[in-house]
């Protein structure tokens, strides 16, 4: 796991639904298909109703047209981010996308976990609420071993909530392999 993961934030805001993050229309492709797992990358944040998307003007694709990747390393929501569906390809999507880290006030439980068994996210909790105090583009450092996010671009610095008893798994890159190596398989 990287100590320190720098990019430019995408913000979003409350109630973040899986159905938003990767539309049940693109689950058709095979996620353990090289060529074709590249499809969840594209079609990331996909399901965003217009006014959601890069807040605070709702006109800024996650993903540019017949592109794969996001520009956008750091995705930073409101409250209840992953809801919905328990949708194990939504924080797959987001990760094929490029990012590394999700910054939100509080995640549905069964994403949260699911960024952390498959090894595709850290998700970090805030302590404040981020979605005001940054704007997509803005570019962040977010440093784990300090559990701490910088906004370069704002010159403001904001503590994160510890990652606790997933730090570990999260380490070894999901639960799979944390298993491996514990000698649990």
């Amino acid at each position: 796991m990287l100590d320190i993961i720098r990019g430019k934030a995408y913000v979003l805001g409350d109630n973040v639904d899986t159905d938003q993050i990767i539309p049940a229309k693109f689950l058709s492709y095979n996620p353990s298909d090289p060529a074709e797992r590249k499809y969840f990358g594209m079609y990331a944040m996909d399901g965003l109703p217009p006014g959601q998307m890069g807040l605070p003007d709702g006109n800024i694709p996650f993903v540019k047209p017949d592109e794969f990747k996001s520009e956008f390393a750091i995705v930073v929501a409101g409250k209840n981010f992953g809801c919905g569906s328990s949708r194990e390809h939504a924080p797959l999507a987001i990760a094929e996308a490029g990012v590394r880290v999700v910054l939100a006030e509080f995640y549905a439980r069964i994403f949260f976990r699911n960024c952390i068994n498959g090894g595709y996210l850290v998700p970090y909790e805030t302590l404040e609420r981020l979605v005001e105090k940054t704007h997509t583009g803005d570019e962040l450092v977010v440093e784990l071993k300090g559990n701490m996010v910088s906004n370069v671009t704002r010159k403001t610095e904001h503590k994160l909530a510890p990652l606790g008893d997933v730090a570990p798994i999260i380490e070894m890159g999901g639960v799979f392999e944390y298993a491996r190596q514990a000698g649990m398989l």
